[in-house]
Order: structure tokens, then C-alpha cells, then sequence
């Protein structure tokens, strides 16, 4: 492996491992938006974030699963165009307070799939603002809540958190070690 780029903390997930799927929502219209707001098809984290999700991928390879990644590091300028959209503080973290812990490139939102690549059944869809999308939510079908507490617990053992309202969204729980970010991706090609 070459030289990994690194900028301000941040690094090329797929440059550290290749096995983690990525398919980043909002550099295509399959997002709540409708539109492609990433200009560019980049998965950037903290670097230390990114190792603890490579720690969950290579554990998770032993059941036969691997994560896919729908949103990693994203620019404070993205976050605006979401809160101008949807201003929501439960579903968009507003960027003129804390704004979103994706902006500090220690945050990720995961589905898991098969080691062949199939996704596996989970509670809702990605960016569903509806109950389904909810941890607690009493509906949930028994197949989505197995798959989603093991996740949880895989995510939870290697050092990250999660929100209530989105089952995909994940923490690093150092995340306050770190500094909001505005690193345009194109930096990274």
C-alpha cells in the first residue's frame, strides 16, 4: 500500500480498506434531497474513526457480513444545504450551532450486507424520517431488530455510539477530540 493522503485528519476510507462497501447516497439522487449534493464519489474520515470501522468490518467478515457505508465526512457547506431543505433539528443537525458530527469526519452511516454483497433486512430505508427508522420502534419486524442489534453491538464494541431517531447513524465516541471541518472532497482525488 502506498502513502495514504491524509488532510487535516481526514483520509480515503477505501485507501485503508477496500472490503467496506461504499455508496455514498448524496453523491447520487438516491437521497432524501432527490439531488447529488457531493460533487464527487469520496469516502473521507477521521482517520482514527475510519480505523475503528475497518476493527468492525474485519469482525463482522468472520459472520459473514461487511459494512456498506451511505455517509462518512461531510462538508459543513453540505450540511446547510440540508438544513435549508429540511429544518429539522430531529433529523438535520443545525450547522449554525453544534452542527453534524459528520462534519467532524466522526460519524458514518452503515447498513451491513453479505460477505457477497446483498444487504441484509433492516428497519427502514436509508434517510426515512418516519417511526420506522427509530430504534424503538414497537413495530419493528423481528428479522430487522436481530440484524440492527448486532450492528449496534459490533459498532458499540469497537468504540461508537448511536443516535435513537436514525437505526444507521453512528458515533466515534472520541468525536470531541476533534474540530468541525470544511475540507472540499475534490482535495482527495
Amino acid at each position: 500500500m502506498g502513502k495514504i493522503k491524509e488532510i487535516d485528519g481526514l483520509v480515503c476510507l477505501s485507501d485503508l480498506d477496500n472490503t467496506i462497501s461504499i455508496e455514498l447516497r448524496y453523491a447520487s439522487e438516491n437521497n432524501f434531497t432527490g439531488k447529488k449534493i457531493y460533487p464527487i464519489d469520496i469516502c473521507v474520515l477521521r482517520r482514527q474513526t475510519a480505523e475503528k470501522l475497518i476493527r468492525v468490518n474485519d469482525e463482522i467478515k468472520k459472520d459473514g457480513y461487511r459494512i456498506k457505508v451511505w455517509d462518512a465526512y461531510r462538508p459543513v457547506y453540505v450540511q446547510q444545504i440540508f438544513w435549508d431543505i429540511l429544518p429539522d433539528s430531529r433529523f438535520v443537525a443545525n450547522p449554525a450551532k453544534a452542527g453534524s458530527k459528520h462534519s467532524y469526519g466522526a460519524a458514518v452511516d452503515v447498513t451491513l450486507i453479505t460477505n457477497e454483497g446483498k444487504e441484509v433486512i433492516m428497519p427502514s430505508s436509508f434517510d426515512d424520517f418516519s417511526l420506522k427508522a427509530r430504534r424503538d420502534n414497537p413495530n419493528m419486524e423481528k428479522e430487522a431488530r436481530k440484524n440492527l442489534n448486532y450492528l449496534t453491538e459490533s459498532m458499540c464494541k469497537f468504540g461508537f455510539d448511536y443516535i435513537d431517531s436514525e437505526w444507521w447513524h453512528y458515533i466515534d465516541t472520541e468525536w470531541k477530540k476533534y474540530d468541525i471541518l470544511d475540507v472540499q472532497l475534490d482535495k482527495f482525488i
